[in-house]
């Protein structure tokens, strides 16, 4: 999803945009290293855990909304499917 659309989504959800959240998770897009396949680096759980100290709580759940959005453009099915732990992890579900 593009930003808008996951600043869209916080608003809907939380009330707030979250803008900082979601442009530190896509940090990586369009990068030379990772172009548009940069999720790997942040979009798994770990991630969010890095999220809840530099922005709290309520950003990490803005931050899960964002990943969850992102992971069923690369085929992650909700709930039915686990959630990424990490990179590796990411990589090894065949994510990236």
């Amino acid at each position: 999803m593009k930003l808008e659309a996951h600043i869209a989504d916080s608003l809907r959800f939380f009330g707030k945009p979250y803008e900082e959240v979601h442009r530190w998770l896509d940090e990586f897009a369009g990068t030379p290293q990772y172009g548009y396949r940069h999720r790997c680096k942040r979009h798994h759980k770990q991630g969010v855990e890095e999220i809840r100290p530099m922005f709290g709580d309520e950003a990490a759940l803005a931050a899960m909304e964002h990943i969850k959005s992102d992971l069923r453009e690369e085929g992650w099915r909700d709930e039915k499917d686990p959630m990424p732990m990490d990179e590796g992890d990411y990589k090894r579900m065949g994510l990236f």
